[in-house]
């Protein structure tokens, strides 16, 4: 990490930035259109592979978004808001391909380790820091994810917009105390919204079955309560992690 990031994330002044409400739901849009493909995956086997991608490309998006206001929470500064959409596409195809090969290779491990049910899960590491994932570990290595998507973002702001998953590797290693504490905490947290999110999924479905309320409404509450979901997911983790980068280099003198 360059001195200057560094001082920008250790600042003790907001910048100049206005934080109205609906900042909070910038990444709406896109989790949107994550939530649509991942649909449309699951419906169409045909086209999943190329619905998944553009799910995948969908929930980084968002977590552009977030991870810039959660610098600014963190009252550091950061130019992400400054690239266009053709600059902010370029980003996060770049990570997409390598956080893609890191999931593949994972599964593939986990797979010959004889983990046959769980190694699929370990594909979803990116929409699980959006949208839940089904298993204990699967929530840890979103997490984990995460983390190492978050610093090959502040990475490539540092590179000129050039991504690399090695140094990204190594910055992780050597913050490994507070980016590691952040993880665990993050996946915790992770258990703690998945129970949440069970118990209201189950009580909706219940109200599904004996409500005799008009079936838009019913659309309208379901809408409401995976996207208030999937965007609380979202902020919990880019604030974590940015808390967790933060203290490291705090804690490093």
């Amino acid at each position: 990490m360059t001195i200057a990031l560094r001082r920008q994330l250790q600042q003790h002044t907001f910048p100049n930035v206005s934080f109205g409400p609906f900042r909070f739901f910038e990444a709406m849009p896109w989790l949107v259109l994550a939530a649509s493909m991942r649909v449309i995956a699951f419906n169409s086997p045909l086209i999943a592979i190329p619905a998944t991608v553009f799910a995948s490309i969908a929930v980084l998006h968002a977590f552009l978004v977030v991870t810039q206001r959660s610098i600014e929470l963190a009252q550091g500064q950061t130019s992400l808001g400054a690239l266009d959409f053709t600059e902010q596409s370029r980003l996060t195809r770049a990570i997409l391909w390598r956080i893609g090969l890191l999931m593949l290779a994972a599964s593939i491990a986990v797979l010959a380790a004889g983990y046959t049910s769980v190694a699929p899960h370990m594909m979803n590491g990116l929409d699980g820091m959006a949208f839940d994932q089904f298993t204990d570990i699967g929530k840890f290595w979103s997490a984990a994810v995460a983390a190492l998507t978050l610093v090959m973002i502040v990475g490539a702001e540092r590179n000129d917009g050039q991504v690399s998953f090695r140094e990204a590797v190594v910055e992780v290693a050597r913050r490994g105390v507070w980016v590691g504490a952040a993880v665990i905490a993050l996946g915790i947290i992770y258990l703690g919204l998945g129970l949440g999110q069970g118990l209201i999924r189950n009580a909706l479905w219940q109200f599904y079955q004996t409500s005799a309320a008009h079936p838009l409404i019913k659309n309208l509450i379901f809408f409401v309560f995976i996207f208030s979901f999937a965007l609380l997911r979202l902020w919990v983790t880019l604030l974590v992690l940015t808390w967790g980068l933060k203290q490291s280099y705090l804690r490093a003198g």
